[in-house]
């Protein structure tokens, strides 16, 4: 019975580190998507440079957020 509960908590701790990595794909991507657009923005029109990394790193706070609550949701659902 040890050895059953012992067991558990090794899948137990894997998928949660596994869940972690899953979930940090969608903010990876959304990063990706965010900093290649700003970019071509400023690319296009350089005078509202500004105003895009404004935007950008209001962006990137929410983006962010998503990835911290993906690690508390893994001590959370624990």
């Amino acid at each position: 019975m040890l050895e059953l509960l012992a067991a558990k908590d090794v899948f137990s701790g894997s998928a949660n580190a596994m869940g972690y990595g899953l979930a940090a794909i969608g903010p990876g991507i959304g990063l990706g998507i965010l900093f290649g657009k700003t970019i071509e923005g400023i690319g296009r029109q350089p005078e509202a440079a500004s105003q895009l990394q404004t935007l950008m790193y209001i962006g990137l706070a929410f983006i962010e957020i998503l990835a911290i609550l993906g690690i508390v949701a893994g001590f959370i659902f624990k």
